[in-house]
């Protein structure tokens, strides 16, 4: 594959060019309810060319290797028309020179595994959660996706990555009489299918969690002291913030990158956040992006201060900031942008219990529900709470919104927990589907935070 991709480049007189290949392979099973309503895999594969002249950048995607030709000319015509009529002529930072393979060690790769033995663990753990007689129906997924892909510029760089994720997740909803709850469910990753086995636990208890909504009370809306879990605190980081992080969104947001300025103090002197691809066994690794560029570990955050954020060459060269490899496609049909790989809260010093202790009254909220930002504002949906008294958990509440202001919240993060979890699966819809993107936090202890509820 190597040859035939060098192949195609020497046609192209171009300052710059780099080619991806993809295959993909994509397995999915669904159960509406007791039913079996989707089974079936689908391989694919295609190309994404892109080129750097005089200024001028441009990408094509094509599926055929017969059709370079055509792809070629459309994307140098583009470049040339870009270089033409741009204000600001495009460059891309220097990368270094990298010729590897790289496939991750599984526990049990899915590729050995026969389609009814995934389809028959997927319908164990939906069969489990119909067996409670409150439960009104489900909607759960297995979904598997395989991406070998190959990578070569004209700089000399030759790189083959596989990346593998699998997922079972999905809706569970509860009924009583007119009354309707739900919560979500999720277990996967990208180290195997064996993360998948033995986990009847936590649909059983997603199942609970459900029925028990039935009897929890709304929550009545005001400003509380709360902590949240690690999932919420996660999606609050990569929503919230990490997206102001990715210099192509900021970059031409006067008011954004005016308030993102490197050495500005957004949040308490407590609050440290990364995002790192190259974490072992976590959603989000990957050891090269799909620049061709290794994937660093890039502090973001540190005392509150923020210190970097997350580039494609293309940014790196218009900020002038170093390369940190987190440029990301969906898959062969697009260019890659800026992406997260695996953001995070750094883990502090403090308990659970001692996160209770100090709270003393307000809310543990858990999970997060959808929801939206809008600039530097944010409201997320919780899935479900319960009301802290006098440091200890009580009565159990729902129909929970957050919201608040980006930087006001940062600034109210009185405490961190020693308790980091990561997201064994994720999504992002930023411009193209992103299902490995990964986050997490320790428990928070956050100030004056505005709920609202019935």
């Amino acid at each position: 594959m190597f040859e035939k991709m060098k192949s195609i480049l020497t046609k192209i007189k171009a300052d710059y060019a780099d080619i991806r290949h993809e295959i993909k392979k994509e397995t999915k099973i669904s159960f509406n309810g007791m039913e079996l309503g989707e089974i079936g895999s689908n391989t694919t594969d295609g190309y994404v060319l892109r080129v750097l002249h005089k200024g001028g950048y441009s990408s094509v995607a094509f599926t055929g290797a017969e059709d370079h030709e055509k792809a070629i000319n459309i994307a140098m015509e583009n470049a040339k028309l870009m270089a033409n009529f741009t204000a600001q002529p495009v460059g891309f930072a220097k990368a270094d020179v990298i010729k590897d393979s790289y496939i991750p060690k599984l526990k049990e790769d899915p590729r050995h595994i026969t389609i009814d033995e995934k389809m028959q663990l997927t319908k164990k753990y939906n069969s489990l959660v119909l067996k409670n007689k409150f439960i009104a129906t489900t909607n759960i997924d297995y979904v598997e996706l395989i991406r070998k892909k190959h990578f070569v510029n004209t700089e000399g760089s030759e790189i083959k990555e596989e990346l593998i994720t699998t997922r079972i997740s999905g809706l569970i909803t509860s009924r009583d009489g007119t009354l309707l709850q739900n919560v979500r469910v999720a277990v996967g990753g990208s180290t195997g299918f064996a993360i998948m086995r033995n986990r009847e636990d936590e649909f059983e208890n997603k199942a609970r969690i459900a029925v028990d909504l039935l009897k929890a009370e709304p929550m009545k809306g005001g400003r509380y002291n709360v902590i949240v879990n690690q999932s919420l605190g996660g999606v609050f980081t990569h929503e919230a913030f990490g997206h102001f992080s990715e210099a192509d969104i900021i970059e031409n947001n006067r008011s954004m990158r005016q308030k993102m300025q490197i050495g500005k103090q957004l949040g308490s002197d407590i609050l440290n956040i990364t995002d790192d691809p190259t974490l072992p066994d976590q959603l989000g690794h990957y050891r090269y992006d799909d620049e061709g560029v290794v994937a660093q570990r890039t502090p973001l955050l540190k005392n509150g201060v923020l210190v970097g954020r997350l580039h494609s060459r293309r940014t790196a060269a218009a900020f002038d900031e170093p390369l940190n490899g987190h440029s990301v496609a969906e898959d062969y049909r697009y260019a890659p942008i800026i992406r997260m790989g695996t953001i995070f809260i750094e883990p502090g010093k403090e308990t659970f219990d001692g996160l209770l202790e100090a709270l003393r009254d307000g809310f543990y909220i858990i999970d997060a529900k959808g929801g939206q930002t809008s600039g530097e504002n944010f409201t997320f949906g919780a899935q479900y709470g319960y009301a802290v008294t006098n440091g200890k958990i009580g009565k159990m509440v729902r129909d929970i919104n957050i919201s608040g202001n980006l930087y006001t919240t940062l600034k109210n993060i009185q405490a961190i927990g020693n308790d980091l979890e990561l997201s064994q699966v994720g999504g992002c819809g930023k411009g193209q589907t992103n299902i490995r993107s990964c986050h997490g936090t320790p428990h928070l202890l956050i100030r004056n935070l505005v709920i609202g509820g019935a």
